[in-house]
């Protein structure tokens, strides 16, 4: 028998085995749609994941989270490098009874960053799913940065927990996500 028939065989008993559960009401729940990766409704479930990791919360809840100038939260903006026309996320992350904690995951809202304590990055869709130290990825390119680097370097096992961070909320990747504008470079 040839492959495509075995293959259309075997769909055929997977739809009557789901139908036939479904008229037994055990078929399995409908699953949500995972959002856009790189879009505001993942970066808010990034800023859920954030408020979840004590490597984060806790590890940048001193001098790091402390220095955010006059609005006091800190503005990190994340984009995907493949997609250039669409505006990056997001995160504002304050200090909190000690803690680093993300306020806010979404669209992009600053005009304007001041790089003495905001940071951008970007990288492409599969440098963000497999990142590696943040150190290497910086050196050889797999992640752009904006920001104030020796800060970020003095903090370098919770910035690497942050960029582990990205690859686990979870994401569709239907590119691009919806147009909106941009930081300027």
């Amino acid at each position: 028998m040839e492959r495509s028939h075995l293959v259309t065989g075997a769909a055929l008993l997977m739809a009557g085995a789901m139908g036939v559960a479904a008229a037994q009401g055990t078929a399995p729940a409908a699953t949500a749609a995972k959002p856009v990766f790189m879009s505001p409704q993942w970066a808010t479930q990034l800023c859920t994941a954030w408020n979840q990791t004590p490597q984060l919360t806790k590890g940048l809840g001193g001098g790091w989270a402390q220095n955010t100038g006059a609005k006091r939260y800190k503005i990190i903006t994340l984009s995907d490098s493949i997609c250039k026309v669409s505006a990056p996320v997001e995160l504002k992350i304050a200090p909190k009874n000690g803690l680093a904690e993300c306020i806010y995951g979404g669209a992009l809202t600053a005009t304007s960053l001041d790089y003495s304590h905001d940071y951008s990055m970007w990288a492409t869709t599969a440098n963000w799913m497999d990142m590696g130290s943040p150190m290497t990825a910086m050196m050889f390119g797999r992640l752009n940065f904006k920001g104030p680097k020796l800060e970020a370097m003095r903090n370098m096992g919770p910035f690497g927990g942050f960029l582990h961070l990205v690859p686990t909320v979870p994401a569709s990747f239907k590119y691009c996500p919806p147009k909106g504008p941009g930081l300027p470079n």
